[in-house]
């Protein structure tokens, strides 16, 4: 179904890129001062995989992204696309065609003009098959994209086109409602040409490497260092509203560490975890968030045979006792999770009830050890095997740690269940998960909208994400009706989506374990941050520390 797959949801003129956005209520206008010192101090979790916008998979490569690069839409503090580097949109041809005037005062920190061939160029590269874009797909809804990804077509039969040096024509394969949305995506952002053809491979894997169009420069980054800084980039057309001049970023994967930075001052925001977000629930800086961020455990197939037993990998979920883990581990404020799609990703549009809970399969998540000894004697008889031995895989951070100990423990309650754990830095463990080299392990995946496509289809047997080796034909048949036969009938289509959920949940094609909360202290005087759905700030064009 790719080949329509990210035209998604025509009907879902509700689904939101980058939903949820928080904010720090106070604006320039409510405190007419400024900080003489213009320096953000702020920590990360993990290090930074890489600054190119063809190759970044996760959150907080986008982010960097966001905050360094700039294409024709922006979301707004709200989530709504506001005009960026497109001064005009003229929609004909029954939706499908798309018109942009640019900005002729938009240039790129080398000097260069900000023009519409340098889209061109960036999808163009994007969907070519030897840039191995993982996330190529989300241009499916371009015409000739999937084609040309898939080597069919050449890359100058891609629907977009530069009518000038500033204006830029799209063609869609169908009608998308949200695809000004789908435009304040880095994936859909240009890339100066100058730049990515002067380093070759090495475009985005350094700061030195790398050129920007957006409020801030990457600057400092080695490429795997703990430690990097977003400078004020003096060639944004828009540089009289960056307020500051710059951000400085620093990894602490324990939140021991960044906590105790922060008492002395020497951070102005920590991520918290456990006691530390019940000794602060009362601190005039707690910000608490609850993303669309989702943790699950994937059983490789390919690696473990006995994970190809429908009644073992039950028998490994319904061990598992969420709440204990989310509750009494965690203790974070993160939920458990009753399916693969979160909660906030939309309502039945008849009804009106929320995804999660109409797709709720109970047997599927539910805590009963006694059941999970059944099936999982049950699964050793069929496949013929007394024992089961495997390694989980998952990053160094506080969190990660807690839940894979606790998973530990709590499956070798199973008879004959041995679990090795190791944990890696983040950037590792995306490296490792692409390549489909694990047996087991924990994964977070964080949507791009608001709509619970963007988590099924994550499963389909041809996902560049599926590297578990479940796949499931009737499962990849909904999901094709949802998009191909019912994208303009938003019940119909709603209905084959909850149905996919139910065939995911039934068949234990993944291990749902909790949505991630994102819990922080901020401190008061840094105003108007926006955040992007995991709680990571994406936005500091309007924002300022006060005096």
């Amino acid at each position: 179904m790719k080949g329509f797959k990210k035209a998604l949801l025509a009907a879902a003129a509700t689904a939101f890129l980058l939903a949820g956005c928080g904010t720090k209520t106070s604006s320039t206008q409510s405190s007419g001062k400024y900080a003489a010192k213009q320096t953000l101090n702020w920590t990360e979790s993990s290090t930074l995989a890489t600054a190119d916008l063809a190759k970044a998979t996760d959150t907080l490569s986008f982010n960097v992204l966001l905050n360094t690069q700039e294409g024709l839409y922006r979301l707004d503090k709200n989530g709504t696309p506001e005009k960026a580097l497109a001064t005009k949109t003229k929609v004909t041809n029954g939706g499908k065609t798309y018109t942009f005037d640019l900005r002729e005062n938009a240039k790129w920190s080398n000097g260069e003009p900000v023009t519409a061939q340098n889209f061109v160029y960036s999808w163009q590269r994007t969907v070519n098959p030897k840039t191995a874009a993982q996330d190529a797909f989300y241009l499916y809804q371009v015409k000739n994209a999937q084609e040309i990804n898939s080597g069919k077509q050449p890359l100058s039969s891609l629907g977009i086109k530069a009518l000038g040096k500033y204006k830029l024509q799209v063609q869609l394969t169908k009608p998308v409602s949200y695809f000004k949305k789908l435009l304040s995506w880095p994936l859909f952002f240009p890339l100066n040409k100058t730049a990515v053809e002067k380093y070759g491979m090495k475009y985005g894997t350094q700061a030195r490497y790398t050129v920007s169009d957006g409020p801030f420069k990457l600057t400092k980054w080695t490429g795997t260092n703990k430690k990097w800084t977003l400078v004020k980039n003096n060639s944004y057309w828009d540089k009289q509203h960056v307020h500051l001049q710059k951000i400085n970023e620093l990894v602490t994967e324990s939140t021991t560490t960044s906590y105790e930075l922060y008492g002395n001052k020497k951070v102005d925001e920590t991520l918290l975890s456990g006691q530390q977000v019940k000794n602060n629930l009362n601190n005039k800086d707690f910000v608490k968030r609850l993303p669309t961020a989702t943790t699950r455990l994937d059983l490789n197939q390919n690696k473990v045979a006995a994970f190809k037993n429908l009644n073992i990998r039950r028998a490994i979920s319904l061990a598992i006792d969420r709440q204990a883990l989310t509750k009494d581990v965690l203790e974070d404020g993160s939920t458990p999770l009753k399916g693969f799609v979160p909660s906030g990703m939309g309502n039945n549009p008849t009804t009106k009830q929320p995804f999660y809970q109409e797709a709720y399969v109970k047997n599927a998540v539910a805590y009963n050890l006694k059941t999970a000894k059944q099936l999982l004697n049950k699964g050793y008889k069929q496949t013929n095997t007394k024992e089961l031995k495997f390694t989980i895989l998952t990053t160094d951070t506080d969190s990660s740690k807690q839940a894979v100990e606790y998973l530990q423990s709590a499956l070798e309650k199973l008879p004959g269940v041995s679990v090795n754990v190791s944990t890696i830095p983040f950037v590792q463990l995306i490296a490792k998960q692409q390549a489909g080299d694990y047996q087991a392990s924990i994964k977070t995946w964080q949507s791009v909208f608001a709509d619970p496509i963007n988590f099924l289809d994550i499963y389909e047997s041809n996902s560049s994400y599926n590297n578990s080796g479940w796949k499931n034909q009737k499962f990849d048949e909904l999901l094709n009706e949802a998009e191909n036969t019912y994208g303009n009938q938003p019940a119909k289509r709603w209905q084959k989506l909850v149905a996919a959920e139910k065939v995911l949940m039934d068949q234990q094609g993944t291990i749902p374990l909790y949505q991630v909360a994102k819990s922080q202290l901020v401190r008061s005087n840094v105003k108007n941050v926006i955040y992007n759905p995991a709680g990571v700030p994406y936005d500091w064009k309007d924002t300022y520390i006060a005096k």
